[in-house]
């Protein structure tokens, strides 16, 4: 039988290795959902003049620099936590703890997000069962499937992740046989060019950039597992890279195809917002037919509900890094069976509440979403600003290689900083009371130990 192991003692509480680097894939494509891009295809399209397919193969390269820069962290410090603990090294313990902190926040509502879209799209096809009702019971069982053991729950989500993947590849082969009989409703290049009626504007483009990165978010709980995946922090550096390049391929494909499917313009998108949302199912369903787009939206649910139990295991390991540095109670850093437990079940609560709550609203969704991003976006900022302080102003690694410790960090920030300031008004706001709350917590921890150093090797 497991025991419980008190973080009170003099050993720290550890985490059972137990994943591969397909596990980790795994986690990190469950989080990001392959087809993310469904949910915001019209907006993109409308945002873009067209050009969606471009606007995703620009957000991964964006996206990119901060994939590297998780990669040159996780060999430093191959830790639970993320960026609370490479802000620790590389910047000291308060900008670690305000890292966490801000991560904290995005960790917490993006699966709540995932679990009322699996509500909403059950409710629709079981309207009889409220919706509130169907968030919770999503909840509750992959919340059940965590506290099993990451490597269970891997298991399930690997079988949900290849359903799908199946699914995508469906479209896929329905969408280029369509293509390939009935030609394309716009002209080939457009989703890279933009519509010719209304030209290409690379302002337009990086508009809808600003927006299309918020489909990546999910590949950084990659790292969160660094401290119970088998063969080194090369293997989870590999995968964050490897997951950001998988992703931005299927993103760029589906968007390409979808833009060659729509049976209204993007200009027609602009000027009607009301049919940006479902203009990827309007798509498939002029297209292929009805069957696809019931079948998209059935993957679209358990897809969801899946992607919050990744978010949930990341925002678990989160805490409980946290606690055990002290700077979160000491009761979430405690282990059973190599599990967080403690951890996850706080985590489960408050993402229970938030998402019950969104789902009982009529706006509820809109306020979730507006919000769920400058959280980690921060957090990147600040794990950017890491690589720089370890490798170049400490010079922990000896001489620091300028274009992959300073050039591409220095450009990672810029691209973060750039999309908080494009955010919406209330996501700042909330963003902004939220690092209060870290700042007050930070200044308290600073009275009762008396001052902040560094994190040392």
């Amino acid at each position: 039988m497991a025991s419980a192991t008190d973080s009170s003692t003099a050993a720290p509480a550890a985490l059972r290795r137990s994943l591969g680097f397909r596990d980790l894939v795994v986690y990190g494509l469950l989080f990001i959902a392959p087809m993310a891009p469904v949910g915001v295809f019209g907006t993109l399209d409308a945002k873009s003049r067209g050009a969606v397919a471009l606007v995703y193969a620009v957000a991964t390269v964006a996206m990119a620099f901060t994939a590297f820069s998780y990669a040159q962290m996780v060999r430093v410090a191959p830790q639970a936590g993320s960026v609370f603990t490479y802000a620790r090294k590389g910047l000291g313990e308060g900008a670690g703890l305000i890292a966490g902190w801000m991560a904290m926040l995005d960790y917490l509502l993006i699966p709540a997000v995932a679990y009322l879209f699996s509500g909403i799209a059950m409710h629709a096809l079981v309207p009889e069962v409220s919706r509130w009702v169907w968030t919770a019971l999503a909840v509750v069982v992959t919340t059940a499937l965590n506290l099993w053991g990451v490597r269970a729950a891997a298991r399930v989500g690997f079988a949900v992740l290849a359903m799908e993947i199946v699914v995508l590849l469906v479209f896929l082969v329905a969408a280029v046989t369509v293509l390939v009989q009935g030609g394309a409703r716009r002209g080939w290049l457009s989703p890279l060019t933009g519509d010719g009626s209304l030209g290409f504007s690379a302002a337009a483009v990086l508009g809808a950039v600003s927006v299309a990165v918020l489909s990546y978010l999910g590949f950084d709980a990659i790292a969160s597992f660094a401290e119970e995946v088998t063969g080194g922090s090369a293997r989870v550096a590999r995968a964050v890279l490897f997951c950001l390049a998988l992703t931005g391929v299927l993103f760029v494909a589906q968007t390409y195809l979808a833009a060659l499917l729509s049976p209204v313009s993007s200009a027609e998108l602009a000027a009607d917002p009301g049919r940006q949302g479902p203009a990827f199912y309007d798509a498939v369903e002029a297209s292929v037919g009805p069957w696809l787009h019931d079948l998209v939206a059935v993957s679209k649910a358990v897809g969801a509900a899946f992607a919050a139990l990744a978010g949930q295991a990341a925002a678990g390991r989160l805490l409980f890094a946290m606690a055990r540095e002290r700077r979160l109670p000491r009761a979430l850093a405690r282990t059973s069976g190599g599990t967080p437990r403690a951890a996850l079940l706080v985590a489960a609560a408050v993402t229970l509440v938030a998402a019950v709550w969104a789902a009982r609203r009529d706006d509820g969704l809109d306020h979730l979403v507006s919000v769920v991003d400058v959280g980690a976006l921060v957090a990147f900022t600040l794990l950017h600003a890491s690589v720089v302080g370890w490798f170049v102003v400490r010079r922990r690694e000896g001489a620091p290689v300028w274009w992959k410790h300073l050039v591409v960090p220095v450009l990672g920030a810029a691209v973060t900083v750039a999309v908080i300031a494009e955010a919406s008004r209330t996501a700042q706001l909330v963003g902004a009371v939220w690092l209060l709350g870290g700042l007050a917590l930070l200044l308290v921890q600073r009275g009762r130990t008396g001052g902040d150093t560094p994190d040392r090797a």
